[in-house]
């Protein structure tokens, strides 16, 4: 499986940016496709989730601001993210995988080479 991740960049806070994530491959098997993001200097931490079926899972910091959504027909992920902070600047790495029971890292096997969100106050 292979993750083709697009749409980062720098932007002014407030404004907005929309991620997208295209799996290609074996991707039958998969039944999560999702978004993480590492800040320098932090650990990486999940930004939201979307299973095969629709349902999604966001972290706290992305609640109200962020919205995930997949296009099953083109194996595709976008995040779409509004009023944009300087915290939120990070690498967006995209995952896929296959959950079985409470959502873990460890059910994403497969990422994507990340992009850079920049956020300026």
């Amino acid at each position: 499986v292979q993750l083709q991740a697009s749409g980062g960049g720098s932007v002014q806070a407030g404004k907005s940016l929309r991620l997208s994530c295209r799996a290609s491959g074996r991707i039958l098997s998969l039944n999560i496709m999702g978004w993480y993001r590492q800040a320098p200097g932090k650990q990486r931490e999940l930004v939201a989730d979307c299973t095969i079926g629709g349902v999604t899972n966001y972290a706290d910091s992305a609640k109200g601001r962020f919205a995930i959504s997949r296009d099953n027909t083109k194996n595709t992920v976008y995040l779409e993210m509004n009023s944009l902070k300087a915290e939120d600047t990070a690498v967006y790495y995209c995952a896929a995988g296959n959950q079985v029971g409470p959502r873990s890292e460890k059910g994403y096997f497969y990422w994507g080479q990340g992009t850079l969100v920049t956020v300026s106050s």
